[in-house]
């Protein structure tokens, strides 16, 4: 076990007497990986419930089927309170630790680090460039480049993305640890979580959909996270093809519209935003008594920051052959910035935590 485990907390112990009550009740067996995975227990940790909180996909399905939801006495809310055992669960295991605390406002944090970025790269661009090439027309291999010069670009764009890769890593494995040795890993499992986080299974409500805004059934919700996921991936994709073409072929950017990284960014970027508007809609019209208040303001900041990301990536695209360009480009790669630095605190972990939670499962089934 590692020394670094979920402190017990008023979200913990409300989580701790909803998931006694449920395993005396169990309606709901069927209806997620949760409570199968209750069921082998008989007492509750916290680090049990921070497992738990992350297997939970937020469908819903529990909270209008419970006969002990608000207004009774028990409260019954597991989608509010392991809501915010998730939230709780990312700051204990964040590295590094003094940087947790991004968690308690990250909703203000990531706006002000976005921002932030924007700014620094304009200002970066201003200094490095006159206004006849930050403002002119570029075309043609290596326009980008005449506005930031690649070995900015570069060193700024691996720096972060390093760190994230670091940071998020190391979160994930402090998380893992937490629940039980890296020497229990069982291999047949791997496969099993995989499958189950990447098709989302979770939020089909076994068939029928999820409870996405009211007590009605539907697929909006699953639909939407697979938009924003897959896109973000055709965006990763993009980007590794264009530093191969760099790299590796010596082909500069920008690339012709029928290229392999323009077609995946430009799928990817409207996947993007279609996910990312709709998700953000969801939680507007959504009823407010299942959602946790306390951690909105993280969930809609990131959206949004993942929505101009690939909003302002698309703009750049249009816009690549004229004088707006430079800007376009500083914008964009300022967002870009943003999220790279803010991914680690951030929700954006809880894909990765969910997938370890999943293979859990998937090897306690087993």
């Amino acid at each position: 076990m590692s020394d670094i485990t979920l402190p017990e907390s008023d979200a913990v112990a409300n989580a701790r007497r909803s998931m006694e009550v449920c395993n005396a009740c169990r309606y709901c067996e069927g209806y997620c990986a949760v409570f199968p995975a209750m069921e082998l227990r008989r007492e509750f940790s916290a680090v049990d419930l921070g497992y738990l909180a992350n297997l939970c996909h937020g469908c819903r399905a529990c909270f209008y089927a419970c006969q002990y939801a608000p207004p009774h006495q028990f409260g019954v809310n597991l989608p509010q309170q392991f809501s915010e055992v998730r939230a709780e669960s990312y700051v204990a295991y964040a590295w590094p630790q003094p940087l947790a605390r991004l968690f308690r406002r990250n909703g203000t944090v990531l706006s002000i680090a976005a921002a932030l970025g924007v700014a620094l790269l304009l200002v970066l661009v201003a200094v490095l460039q006159d206004s006849a090439v930050l403002f002119g027309s570029h075309t043609g291999p290596g326009a980008f480049y005449r506005v930031i010069p690649l070995w900015l670009m570069v060193t700024v764009a691996s720096v972060t993305f390093l760190y994230a890769l670091l940071a998020m890593g190391l979160s994930v494995l402090r998380f893992w640890r937490a629940e039980e040795p890296l020497a229990n890993a069982a291999p047949g499992a791997l496969w099993t979580g995989l499958r189950d986080a990447l098709t989302l299974r979770y939020l089909g409500g076994g068939g029928h959909g999820c409870n996405d805004t009211d007590g009605g059934f539907s697929d909006t919700k699953r639909r939407l996270h697979h938009a924003m996921f897959y896109g973000f991936m055709f965006c990763f994709a993009a980007t590794t093809v264009a530093a191969i073409y760099q790299d590796i072929f010596g082909w500069a950017a920008p690339y012709g519209l029928l290229s392999v990284p323009v077609v995946l960014g430009t799928l990817g970027g409207a996947g993007m935003v279609v996910g990312g508007v709709g998700m953000i809609w969801l939680k507007v019209i959504g009823d407010a008594e299942p959602a946790a208040r306390r951690v909105l303001g993280g969930e809609y900041a990131l959206l949004f920051l993942l929505v101009l990301v690939a909003a302002t990536g698309l703009l750049l695209l249009m816009l690549r052959a004229t004088p707006a360009m430079g800007i376009a480009l500083a914008v964009h790669l300022g967002f870009v910035l943003a999220l790279f630095l803010l991914m680690p605190y951030s929700k954006f972990v809880h894909g990765l935590y969910r997938a370890v939670a999943l293979w859990r499962a998937a090897r306690e089934r087993k």
